[in-house]
């Protein structure tokens, strides 16, 4: 439950994406629904439906109150700034009686703010391996707005077991999983994996891989399903992103290197609900609690639920080995990376995939890149941007360290559309030997400015 820095763009394109999945899914506006059942090859492993006596606690089998303001022994403030005090008081965590967990943040008459987190009992939600495990929750967001919402920040999130013995002392490496976050109010909410090392790292911490924003009208009025699929039955192995569904975004183990992937996933999980106040996230979208925030609105969650597979045999890596050499003076696919931080592949309009939402600090690696003697000309990459107006950036190249100066660049704008693509050139210094060719993204505002389709550098 870090930081992500960037809002979605194309919602319209992402809108309809979504109407086009779900088109067979019913959604169910009710306040009370049932756990519904498993999804395909998969059996249902833990389960809570919050059908509880109005005002009374969750059930400490399941669930255990995370109390204060941190882990004993971690990081003050639950590592992210937040201000408020967690309790395990009914005035904070309570059933409705209409078949809802409420978690709400209070504040007094002296300004201090206290609010519920619960962590499952269980730690040990995993995807075997060749197999599948799905969380799931049916939530509505904490119904405030505007000024009113300033510094609420709900969520429903997973962390590696790891983290419960030593109070989280081993984040990022050992995995989180940000299912549903939001802040401040806003019409979205976002997802993300945290992984690594911190700061930066392969997981580009503390933002982590995000999703970035996903628009959402209706999210704080209403409920809806947000899950997380992680499937080791596929190669790459893949973690999935659901709203109400569909599958909205999809982060694969080839955004990272093997060893930061399975030190994150390859273990189980416990659940963490909660509503903080405060922090480096909400800070990030015009700060708060304020005066002016209101306090007593919850986040209602419906239930939670986790299923899973049974093993298999997962099918071979398609991935080309570790030490495959590229020739620097051929076509280099974009989605061909070794590895890459919070962009993701689509459908091109050019044919193949590209690569896309793409803002300022993103990356593109690729490993083993020959330029031979040399006699490097320059580099040119076929992109596309919709970008709105004033909202442009830097494509750059950089050898060995994403922290190098780059060797080259060329400013990036509108081309007319997100696949209106234009072949564009950068002057590059003279490069000979082999490296690894970092393709960085700097920008001056945190909308995505790029798509890039691929890369070549020319003598």
């Amino acid at each position: 439950m870090k930081i992500p820095r960037r809002a979605a763009r194309r919602l319209i394109t992402v809108a309809a994406a979504m109407l086009t999945v779900g088109a067979s899914v019913t959604f169910v506006a009710t306040a009370d629904a049932a756990v519904p059942p498993p999804p395909s090859g998969m059996n249902l492993v833990f389960s809570d439906d919050f059908t509880g006596a109005a005002g009374t606690g969750v059930n400490r089998s399941n669930w255990l109150y995370s109390v204060g303001t941190g882990y004993p022994g971690g990081a003050p403030n639950w590592g992210t700034g937040e201000v408020e005090t967690m309790t395990d008081s009914t005035a904070n965590v309570y059933h409705d009686g209409n078949g809802n967990l409420a978690i709400r943040p209070l504040r007094d008459s002296a300004g201090r703010w206290t609010s519920g987190r619960i962590e499952t009992q269980r730690t040990d939600f995993a995807a075997p391996a060749g197999g599948r495990m799905r969380m799931e929750a049916r939530i509505q967001q904490p119904n405030v707005t505007g000024a009113a919402a300033a510094g609420y920040w709900p969520a429903f999130w997973a962390l590696g077991a790891a983290a419960r013995p030593v109070g989280a002392t081993n984040w990022p490496s050992i995995g989180e999983i940000d299912i549903l976050e939001n802040v401040n109010g806003r019409s979205s909410h976002f997802a993300a994996l945290h992984c690594g090392t911190n700061p930066g790292g392969p997981c580009n911490e503390t933002t982590g891989l995000t999703s970035g924003e996903r628009s959402c009208t209706g999210c704080l009025s209403s409920f809806h399903t947000y899950a997380v699929e992680y499937d080791r039955s596929t190669s790459p192995e893949q973690l999935r992103f659901y709203r109400d569904g569909s599958n909205y975004w999809t982060l694969s183990a080839t955004a990272v290197d093997a060893t930061t992937w399975n030190n994150a996933l390859h273990h189980g999980f416990f659940m963490i609900l909660n509503v903080a106040m405060g922090g480096g996230f909400p800070a990030a979208f015009g700060g708060g609690p304020t005066a002016q925030t209101q306090p007593g609105h919850p986040m209602l969650i419906d239930y939670v639920a986790v299923w899973q597979s049974s093993g298999g045999t997962t099918p071979p890596t398609t991935t080309p080995p570790s030490g495959t050499v590229r020739d620097a003076y051929s076509r280099i696919e974009a989605e061909s990376y070794n590895a890459a931080s919070a962009v993701q592949a689509e459908a091109c309009s050019e044919g193949g995939q590209n690569v896309g939402w793409i803002a300022n600090g993103d990356w593109l690696q690729f490993n083993n890149v020959d330029f031979g003697s040399g006699g490097v000309r320059d580099f040119v990459a076929r992109v596309a941007s919709g970008a709105g107006a004033g909202v442009s950036g830097l494509v750059e190249v950089r050898l060995d360290s994403r922290s190098n100066a780059p060797i080259g660049s060329f400013a990036l704008g509108n081309t007319g559309g997100w696949q209106n693509w234009q072949s564009i050139p950068g002057n590059v210094s003279n490069v000979t030997g082999r490296h690894t060719v970092y393709l960085t993204f700097t920008s001056g505002q945190p909308a995505d400015f790029a798509n890039v389709n691929w890369i070549q550098f020319r003598r």
